[in-house]
C-alpha cells in the first residue's frame, strides 16, 4: 500500500469530500484505511445493569481510493507513486507524490 500510518489525507468521494485528516489505521488486505474525523458512525448502546445507555462516535473505515495524499511540503495533494534512488552505491526506493507536472519526494 503506498499510503502509511501517519499521513495527512484529502477525502476525494462521498460524504466527506473536501475534509483533510490523519491517517489512524492501514487494512491492505482489504484496502481500506481510517482517517481521523472522516466518515463518523455512531454506535448506540443500550442501558446494561448500572451503566447507563450511550452513544459512541467512532471513524469508520473508507477505501483507500477515496483519499488523496497531501504533501507536508508544499500542502499539494496528489497520486503517489515509487522511485529507486541509488546513495553510496545502495539503492533505496522512495515515494514519491505526483502532482501536474512535477514530483516531489515523500518521507
Amino acid at each position: 500500500m503506498k499510503i502509511k500510518t501517519g499521513d495527512k489525507v484529502r477525502v476525494i468521494a462521498g460524504k466527506d469530500k473536501g475534509k483533510e485528516g490523519k491517517i489512524l489505521q492501514v487494512f491492505p488486505k482489504v484496502e481500506r484505511v481510517v482517517v481521523e474525523g472522516v466518515n463518523m458512525l455512531t454506535k448506540h448502546l443500550k442501558k446494561a445493569g448500572d451503566r447507563p445507555g450511550q452513544k459512541i462516535q467512532f471513524a469508520s473505515p473508507m477505501h483507500i481510493s477515496n483519499v488523496q495524499l497531501i504533501s507536508e511540503k508544499s500542502g499539494k495533494a496528489g497520486r503517489v507513486g515509487y522511485k529507486v534512488v541509488e546513495k553510496g552505491g545502495d539503492k533505496k526506493k522512495i515515494r514519491v507524490l505526483r502532482v501536474k507536472g512535477s514530483e516531489e519526494d515523500v518521507e
